[in-house]
């Protein structure tokens, strides 16, 4: 017989093993984009950061936000996720506050698995991420990326229908035209950095398009589901089945 037990007096449910910290936005998130929980193959919770918006993160980039962070972060705690991660990678400028702040892992930001990338492929690693000018010094500080580990950084603020769509909020979002650009982009840093050996989609809205990246590129392409799927992995961990 196997005994269960209460571990939070508070916490209702059970079975989400990853809590998503979320901007105060709103644009259709298809399959594919960290804000649609069908993307994952196991249970998430989200939990909205109230006043944080598109502006004042990327733009912006108010300090102020430390604070609903926090306590977003303390209310998934609550609830009994395993940990937390974000779904901005511009995320990263809270990391090391909120981690202060909660008893469970904190992976805010995609920036996180650049010393991975390097340290596994030796090579520059490519950032595709939301708004290249927004992408400071500060942000990879936060996430441990070292100033030797070389990037090639490009954005997709230029592209118009990522840009009207998610940065602007138009309320429609046309994801095939969002695949040409951003393969577009893609092709464009491999072109003006062809020592590249690896893209990193900072940004979460990008992972839908990640295998039209890698048809293009050939090469590996790291994003916010290959974060969440492998720290998942760490938090519920399987026997293994198979035959001899």
């Amino acid at each position: 017989m196997t005994i269960f037990s209460v571990s939070r007096p508070e916490q209702a449910w059970y079975g989400e093993s990853v809590g998503i910290l979320i901007l105060d936005a709103s644009y259709p998130c298809v399959p594919g984009n960290v804000g649609n929980a069908t993307t994952f193959p196991f249970p998430v919770r989200y939990e909205k950061i109230e006043g944080a918006s598109i502006d004042r993160l990327l733009n912006q980039q108010d300090p102020a936000l430390a604070v609903p962070f926090i306590e977003a972060a303390l209310r998934l705690q609550k609830c009994g996720v395993k940990a937390i991660t974000g779904a901005c990678g511009f995320m990263a400028l809270f990391q090391q506050e909120v981690a202060q702040h909660v008893e469970i892992p904190v992976f805010l930001s995609t920036l996180l698995q650049i010393p991975f990338i390097y340290q596994i492929t030796g090579k520059m690693v490519g950032i595709i991420t939301a708004d290249a000018g927004c992408l400071k010094p500060r942000h990879f500080e936060a996430t441990g990326v070292s100033g030797d580990i070389p990037l090639a950084i490009a954005g997709m603020e230029n592209q118009t229908e990522f840009r009207e769509a998610v940065l602007k909020e138009k309320g429609t979002l046309d994801s095939d035209r969002i695949q040409d650009e951003v393969v577009e982009v893609a092709r464009k840093l491999v072109s003006n950095y062809p020592d590249t050996g690896s893209i990193l989609l900072e940004c979460s809205d990008l992972p839908p398009y990640a295998h039209a990246v890698q048809a293009a590129t050939s090469l590996p392409v790291f994003d916010f589901f290959t974060m969440i799927n492998y720290v998942h992995t760490t938090l519920v961990r399987k026997p293994f089945s198979g035959f001899m």
